[in-house]
């Protein structure tokens, strides 16, 4: 995606534009690593660890509660501390809680290392977030993050394509082995060319009595959560999809474990037109318009998805086909959704980011822990839930932009 040249806020510190991109796109996609690598391996967990598959779909609660909490806590403490230290920082722990998941010989040893790993895979997305809003304004942000976002879009595609062939060469270990060394590389990357962004005399106070008052005002505020709830429903409504992908693709499309491509390739394709676009209509469009135009696109997909299901058995390609088409509206939305956000409390913008990742995660730990074993006994019941997701965060939006 081409970029006209980026105008940064804070002129000494003026990393390369598309190194900077590919770090803090790395970092965000370590949290859908986390998720999506492992998923193939689930019935070989299953069996090796002598549980069941309810047990081993709790290891995905296991790691977003503590993701969901953490976040509360990323943002807030890196505008006290200083956005590098705190990625670093995460990304050991990171490393290590990997480590902990390939020896683990029980659940309760999976389950503990998977909540050390969504205590740390957070950090990347929050604070990288903020980080762009240290550097950039206006269109230029957009763009930065759309760009961000159309590297971010790879990971879903390639990373159970990675954990399946990791699965078909060697055991289910190796996916938590990837995943250490992927955090070990990003964490010598990050120490050598990622900047500190947030200069001493703009970082605040983690005295109890202050924070406590600005989280009081972030959650208060009103607009802020209906655009962090249009931003999370936006993504969960395809979020439930990769949750459920094991036995949507494996038990009613009749694929096998090297098989998730066939879903995770075309949404990643349009996660990353919908990216593009929303870098390309910076502006030219406003962000609330940008998102009416996503929403209009989410809509399609969703009425297509449900008629579909309605009238065909579940097979390829009908069964995939609505799929992109929603990820290239929710790419279009998102970039526009966090910054209109974010630039609520230009102060505080990593708190204002640990808001949005901690209702996006709140969310996502519903689904995971309650809607989706409720919704993957069919194709139709997954796309009925796609299509209430998108109606929740589209309504949202709509209330959002009351009095604007």
């Amino acid at each position: 995606m081409d970029m006209p040249p980026l105008r940064y806020i804070v002129a000494p510190m003026n990393p390369p534009p598309r190194r900077l991109a590919f770090l803090l796109a790395a970092l965000a996609a370590l949290g859908p690593f986390s998720i999506d690598t492992y998923l193939p391996a689930f019935p070989a967990m299953a069996q090796s660890l002598h549980a069941s598959d309810i047990e081993i779909q709790q290891s995905l609660t296991a790691y977003l509660l503590p993701f969901a909490f953490m976040m509360l806590w990323h943002g807030a403490i890196s505008d006290a501390l200083g956005r590098r230290r705190i990625i670093l920082f995460g990304l050991g722990l990171f490393a290590s809680a990997s480590l902990v998941c390939a020896s683990a010989t029980r659940i309760e040893m999976l389950w503990l290392g998977r909540a050390l790993q969504g205590c740390s895979s957070g950090i990347g997305i929050v604070v990288g977030r903020a980080m762009v809003r240290d550097l950039l304004d206006g269109p230029d942000a957009q763009r930065l993050m759309a760009k961000i976002a159309v590297l971010f879009a790879i990971a879903p595609a390639i990373a159970p394509v990675i954990g399946g062939w990791l699965l078909h060469f060697f055991d289910w270990p190796a996916t938590f082995i990837f995943l250490a060394l992927l955090a070990a590389l990003l964490l010598a990357a990050c120490a050598l060319w990622l900047p500190e962004t947030l200069p001493v005399e703009q970082r605040q106070s983690l005295h109890p009595v202050p924070l406590a008052g600005a989280y009081a005002r972030l959650f208060r505020h009103r607009r802020f959560l209906l655009l962090a709830l249009a931003n999370a429903c936006n993504f969960n409504a395809l979020f439930i999809y990769i949750l459920a992908s094991p036995v949507f693709l494996i038990r009613h499309l009749g694929l096998s474990a090297q098989s998730f491509g066939w879903m995770f390739v075309p949404q990643v394709a349009g996660m990353m037109l919908g990216s593009s676009l929303s870098g390309r209509l910076a502006g030219r469009l406003s962000s609330p318009q940008t998102v009416r135009l996503a929403y209009l696109l989410m809509s399609a997909a969703a009425l297509l998805n449900l008629g579909l299901n309605l009238t065909l058995p579940p097979g390829l390609p009908w069964s995939i086909l609505p799929l992109p088409l929603f990820a290239c509206g929710m790419a279009l939305a998102m970039p526009n959704l966090q910054l209109l956000a974010l630039d609520l409390f230009p102060t505080r913008r990593g708190l204002a980011s640990s808001g949005l990742g901690v209702v996006h995660t709140s969310i996502a730990v519903l689904s995971s822990a309650l809607l989706v074993p409720l919704l993957w006994a069919s194709t139709l019941e997954l796309a009925s839930g796609m299509a209430l997701m998108m109606m929740t965060g589209g309504t949202a939006f709509v209330l959002s932009q009351r009095g604007v």
